[in-house]
């Protein structure tokens, strides 16, 4: 006995089940969104539940299903009518984001874990001013580029400004106690910045730095990742013992200046891996020289300190510490960063966006689970 033909109704269902939700990128039919649908004359109402009542993205997904269901024949137009998930609903979805079960609920930061296949790179610098969260969005940019999936932390509490060079102009979602994060370049962000009124100051001390960071890990839904992307503060203060204790498995990547000083001082916060047993991915040179008319280079801050920075760090650690790149100085970097379009993408055949692509290529590996693989181990007897 042959199947029984498909109905406009299983039709509408399939279509349905291809619309992504803007921020949880997975089916508002696996997220239980669709309370139902009617269909009558090639005109289909469908009644969706928000997640929240105040969801930014209602348009985004008035489009996509609208235009995910006209592509049906005979559907001639589309309504949906909008509601809100109850507080039962939006647990349950809470619940089925962090995995099942009950213990579920509990925020656990999923980056730590021994499964995680996420490689977390926190972008550290000795000092202010060497263009640390520069080369933060444009690494980030470049990899989402590559099409991984990316987050970044800006876990520079005090001097935040990844949002602004990213372009991320909506706030996060709530949904319960879980975060969504918004989302731009196809890059994930989450900003203390995004808590504070206008440009206020945070004024906090390390207890309440170690929670911030804490939070942004375990309560903001990422997804599955394949990287993420700390912007820490200068120095070697709290946020980053914090992140030692919280993310152990974090990579450490320094950024300096081609400036004795300032190599000297990357230098110190290299070596504190050493005393959190992260590993150190590598050093980032930036604003190495600049390119003249005429095709010379101008080493405005001189010249080596980023391989002086790996050189000594490979000496400490016992283990090769890489200069990764070196990246020109450019007007266009700075003008692109205040746009809120990284370099990479505005610009991508200028000698900084390649110099940062080069980087990005060389941190482009996900990481592969151990668990349940088999290790080809034998005894030796």
């Amino acid at each position: 006995m042959s199947a029984p033909a498909p109905t406009v109704e299983d039709a509408i269902q399939s279509a349905l089940a291809t619309v992504d939700d803007p921020e949880i990128h997975r089916p508002i039919t696996e997220l239980g969104m669709v309370k139902g649908f009617t269909v009558a004359a090639g005109q289909v109402k469908v009644e969706l539940l928000l997640t929240v009542a105040g969801c930014p993205l209602r348009d985004k997904l008035t489009s996509d299903i609208t235009a995910a269901l006209t592509k049906i024949p005979g559907i001639t137009s589309v309504s949906i009518d909008f509601g809100v998930m109850s507080e039962e609903q939006r647990k349950a979805l809470q619940v089925q984001l962090r995995g099942g079960g009950a213990a579920a609920a509990e925020p656990v930061i999923p980056f730590a874990q021994p499964g995680s296949r996420t490689r977390v790179y926190a972008v550290a610098s000795g000092k202010g001013g060497v263009g640390k969260s520069s080369i933060t969005v444009n690494l980030a940019a470049a990899l989402a580029k590559r099409g991984l999936a990316v987050g970044v932390v800006d876990a520079d509490i005090y001097g935040h400004s990844v949002p602004r060079m990213l372009g991320v102009e909506g706030r996060p979602t709530r949904v319960e106690d879980m975060i969504m994060p918004p989302e731009s370049h196809g890059v994930k962000v989450i900003s203390i910045g995004m808590f504070t009124a206008g440009n206020a100051a945070v004024v906090w001390r390390g207890p309440m730095l170690h929670r911030a960071l804490q939070q942004f890990l375990a309560d903001v839904y990422w997804g599955d990742l394949d990287v993420l992307l700390l912007d820490l503060p200068p120095g070697t203060g709290d946020v980053a013992i914090s992140l030692a204790q919280l993310l152990p498995n974090a990579e450490i990547l320094v950024v300096t200046t081609p400036q004795t000083a300032a190599a000297e001082v990357a230098e110190r916060a290299g070596a504190i891996a050493m005393q959190t047993h992260q590993r150190l991915v590598g050093v980032v040179e930036n604003m190495s020289w600049l390119e003249l008319p005429d095709g010379s280079r101008m080493e405005v801050f001189g010249s080596g300190g980023g391989q002086t920075v790996a050189d000594s760090l490979t000496r400490t650690m016992g283990a090769s510490v890489p200069l990764l790149g070196q990246v020109p100085l450019d007007t266009r970097v700075r003008e692109a960063g205040d746009a809120g379009t990284p370099v990479v993408l505005e610009a991508p055949e200028s000698p900084a966006a390649q110099a940062l692509d080069g980087v990005a290529q060389k941190l482009a590996v996900r990481r592969e689970s151990l668990v349940g693989k088999p290790l080809s181990l034998s005894v030796v007897k």
